[in-house]
């Protein structure tokens, strides 16, 4: 277990203020800004010791091709990591470019390499450790580190400033659902900057960069690969069942672990093992992982079907897009960001999409202990069909996604692509899904989620799903020989709920008047699915959505998690319902 990690307090902590917001969470007040999100942000690779700087950085708008503002206070102060546009940062307003500063104390002990890690930048950042550039990185979705050892003083405090561009959907950038202005439908405020985690690692000379890790239910065993910086590749790994060893092994680069007769994770029983890996000079970290596969095979009417462990499962998911009326993609605290997914266990969802964003890396760990499989998709540019350095950028993102994610036991697909948004050309799209499943073979690839909607090129024939939207829905795929079905959007039945909304008036498609008619009309909804799914063979349905955003007023919650708008337990009933007949 990694123990707390150190918080670097910056100075003029009181200079920070939370801007005026329209609706608070049930967490919007225990944000502090001694202690912003102090949790441990990797826990699939583990170290003992780290430094938090999360907290109040001094920041300001930038022009183009600024000098970097090295020895200077800046004027504004933010709360990091909210991006700017949220209540949460005290900034509230988009900026195409800016400067966040501050200062911090490298901890006595720490005499090897010091790492930075960001967990996500908003979209190109460029940083600076006591005036020299350390590294860049372009892309609003992926994590960065950078090794900033040797830009260190020996005197304290040392200064590090990030550079950030931002121009959003005035761009062709991956942006998702961002827009500068919302349009009060289905697009939403920016999030632009830092608004992941930002910390400090010690770490060897060598060291553990990264791990893959590729159970085997057929082989009983974990196919481990340590990605080490150094010229030694030999490590040892221990796994254990609680504190039962398991099994033992020493090798270099890539080992096969032995894990006879696995105990499997699935929904109802999401059990992890613990792992330590272990490198000859000294570097130790620890991880997990599920031991669980997922397939497809033949129904008894000869339609394909999804299976995890080998047998039939119907992934009932809803579609979460992971917004905060207080930080925008940002959840104010880590027990907000897991109650999302706690509440989808408790209306009896086995899955959740995770729209058009990606979240931090406790999200999915939160999603792997709870037994909440998860659909990622990858965020996409604005409408439209992007030029070719734009194309070029998304592909690169997307592999960085695959490549970043694909260790969580949850994730049981891709989706490189929702409806025609920024898709350019159906060759493209089909090359581009065979790409996704060369990068991840163990995992399902939904080439195009919706290929009947916005501007669509239509079915790109590859993949390994086939999947249609329509609202209230459902929709209505069949399998064909080679790929599974699944309704990947339906629903959005909406429910105003007064003095909690983001404006005025909202956003549905389908309006009710009250949580008892909203509860009726969700289980007859529901029940559609289910004659659809028994007669089509369907392996899944997606219902938008868990909680309103902004002007949508089609979740479960409303926008700010205060108010649940249908009947739960009936809710609950009709889903059991599906999974159970339809499995």
């Amino acid at each position: 277990m990694c123990r707390s990690g150190r918080h670097a307090v910056a100075s003029r902590v009181m200079d920070w203020t939370m801007a005026d917001l329209k609706l608070t969470t049930p967490w919007t007040r225990s944000v502090s800004p001694t202690s912003a999100l102090p949790e441990y942000p990797r826990p699939q690779l583990v170290r003992a010791d780290w430094l938090n700087l999360n907290g109040v950085w001094e920041f300001t708008a930038a022009k183009p091709d600024e000098q970097p503002p090295f020895g200077e206070t800046l004027p504004e102060r933010i709360l990091v990591p909210f991006p700017i546009e949220s209540a949460l940062s005290g900034i509230a307003r988009h900026e195409d470019y800016m400067w966040y500063r501050r200062t911090f104390d490298v901890p006595s002990g720490w005499n090897d390499r010091v790492l930075l890690h960001f967990g996500a930048v908003d979209y190109r950042a460029t940083v600076y450790v006591n005036g020299q550039e350390v590294g860049s990185h372009q892309g609003g979705y992926g994590s960065f580190s950078f090794d900033i050892t040797d830009a260190l003083r020996t005197d304290a405090p040392q200064e590090l400033i990030v550079g950030v561009e931002d121009r959003a959907d005035a761009t062709w950038q991956p942006v998702g659902k961002q827009r500068l202005v919302p349009d009060r439908d289905i697009f939403y405020e920016g999030a632009s900057g830092i608004w992941q985690t930002v910390w400090l690692e010690p770490v060897p000379e060598t060291y553990i960069v990264s791990l893959d890790m590729v159970p085997s239910l057929d082989r009983e065993s974990l196919t481990l690969t340590a990605h080490i910086a150094g010229p030694d590749t030999s490590f040892e790994v221990v796994v254990r069942d609680g504190d039962s060893l398991v099994s033992h092994k020493s090798g270099a680069s890539t080992v096969e672990v032995p894990v006879p007769q696995p105990r499997l994770w699935s929904p109802d029983s999401p059990f992890l093992y613990d792992l330590e890996v272990v490198l000859p000079q000294g570097d130790r970290v620890t991880s997990y992982f599920g031991m669980r596969e997922f397939g497809m095979k033949p129904d008894e009417q000869g339609r394909l079907r999804f299976t995890l462990n080998g047998e039939p499962l119907f992934l009932l998911s809803t579609l979460d897009q992971g917004y905060w009326p207080d930080g925008i993609y940002t959840a104010p605290t880590d027990e907000a960001l897991r109650f999302d997914l706690e509440q989808h266990k408790v209306l009896g969802f086995n899955t959740v999409r995770k729209h058009i964003k990606t979240e931090p890396d406790r999200w999915y760990n939160h999603a792997d202990r709870l037994g909440l499989l998860v659909w990622q998709d990858m965020p996409s540019t604005k409408l439209g069909r992007p030029p070719a350095d734009a194309q070029r950028q998304f592909e690169a993102e997307l592999r960085e996604l695959v490549s970043q994610k694909k260790n969580w036991t949850s994730i049981v697909g891709w989706i490189p692509f929702n409806e025609g948004w920024g898709e350019w050309s159906l060759e493209d799209t089909g090359r581009i899904a065979d790409e996704v499943k060369a990068l991840d073979p163990t995992r399902i690839v939904n080439a195009h989620s919706g290929y009947n909607l916005t501007d669509s090129f239509g079915d790109s024939g590859h993949g390994d799903v086939i999947d249609l939207h329509e609202y209230v829905g459902p929709a209505k795929p069949v399998p064909d020989s080679t790929r599974i079905a699944i309704d990947g959007e339906h629903g959005g039945l909406g429910l105003e709920v007064e003095g909690h909304m983001w404006f005025d008036d909202g956003h549905a498609y389908e309006m009710t008047p009250d949580i008892t008619t909203l509860t009726k009309r969700y289980v007859e909804n529901q029940r559609d699915v289910l004659e659809v799914a028994l007669a089509n063979s369907l392996s899944g349905s997606i219902y938008t959505q868990i909680t309103d955003v902004e002007h949508e007023v089609n979740g479960f919650f409303t926008y700010d998690r205060r108010v649940a708008k249908m009947d739960f337990q009936e809710v609950r009933a009709v889903n059991d319902q599906i999974i159970r007949e339809c499995g």
